[in-house]
């Protein structure tokens, strides 16, 4: 695994290599910025499965999955680095931002969100009450559970490490696997069977509901493989469920752009590497922008 530095302050930070998040990391490094670009173990997935390409400017009639060759080949002369990680949350802190990736937090200046279409199967009130008991992220939130019932659903076995961390925490942990049986669980994390069918709770979390049986806990710990963007950053606008960005590709919160299928329709690459560059280029001057503010106020 390439390491992430976590003592210094990158750039830009580009979540997802997509079209979109590619186009951004080779046109923020034409910038000549310092950027990390996050990304899955196999990147851009949908194109990689469409049989033909007919639309993209002077591509006519390739595959998808040529294309994205292609445009693996071109970052990988760039020099950049895909870093599989997973980003769990997203906050502000002054005039710069932190993302929570695995167990570290890095810092950047701007944030490019670039996660395609993240569509999430949720459980039957799951969304009503997100914050209230039902967390997406145990580093961030564990403590809050210190010596009291935790349930964890994991949707990948990185929900493992989760879990194993927690039992130092609370007082007992479940696991529900949605991905098979589980290899890697603490002794002490109880391992339930059965598929989760229903939240429940008025104003705070109280149970989970299967189709056996009903677990009470104080919290639930949902680790998917994808975590939902409004949960990466519960401040941003979203329009119909897609990020609402400007002509700037700009989102309501400083320093946080988006590009790509997650702005929404229409879904396709050349709109994708467009916003891609728009993203980069607007990222680039916002960073440039605060380096000159900066420089004059300390010449004040």
């Amino acid at each position: 695994m390439i390491n992430i530095k976590l003592n210094e302050t990158y750039e830009i930070i580009i979540i997802g290599c997509g079209p979109a998040g590619l186009s951004a990391a080779i046109n923020a490094n034409i910038r000549e910025k310092e950027i990390l670009l996050l990304g899955g173990e196999f990147c851009t997935a949908r194109l990689y499965k469409a049989p033909h390409v007919d639309n993209y400017l002077g591509f006519q009639d390739i595959s998808g999955k040529e294309l994205r060759s292609k445009f693996l080949a071109h970052l990988k002369k760039t020099g950049i680095e895909i870093h599989s990680r997973q980003v769990s949350s997203i906050f502000s802190s002054g005039e710069s931002l932190q993302a929570m990736i695995d167990d570290e937090i890095i810092t950047a200046q701007a944030i490019i969100l670039a996660t395609g279409l993240s569509t999430p199967k949720y459980i039957a009130g799951e969304q009503e009450l997100v914050g209230k008991g039902i967390s997406y992220c145990a580093t961030c939130d564990a403590a809050l559970y210190r010596g009291k019932n935790v349930i964890v659903l994991g949707e990948t076995e990185e929900a493992e490490e989760e879990a194993n961390f927690m039992v130092n925490i609370c007082n007992t942990v479940s696991y529900f696997s949605l991905y098979g049986s589980p290899h890697g669980l603490n002794d002490k994390v109880n391992i339930i069977k059965g598929k989760p069918k229903s939240i429940q709770g008025k104003s705070t979390f109280s149970a989970l509901e299967t189709e056996q049986e009903t677990y009470e806990a104080d919290g639930l710990f949902i680790i998917r493989e994808v975590t939902p963007v409004s949960q990466l950053l519960p401040e941003l606008s979203l329009d119909n469920n897609f990020i609402k960005v400007n002509h700037d590709m700009a989102t309501n919160l400083p320093g946080v752009y988006a590009a790509g299928d997650c702005t929404g329709p229409p879904f396709q690459v050349a709109k994708s590497v467009g916003e891609g560059l728009v993203a980069a280029l607007s990222a680039a001057k916002y960073i440039d922008h605060l380096a000159r503010t900066t420089k004059q106020t300390v010449n004040v």
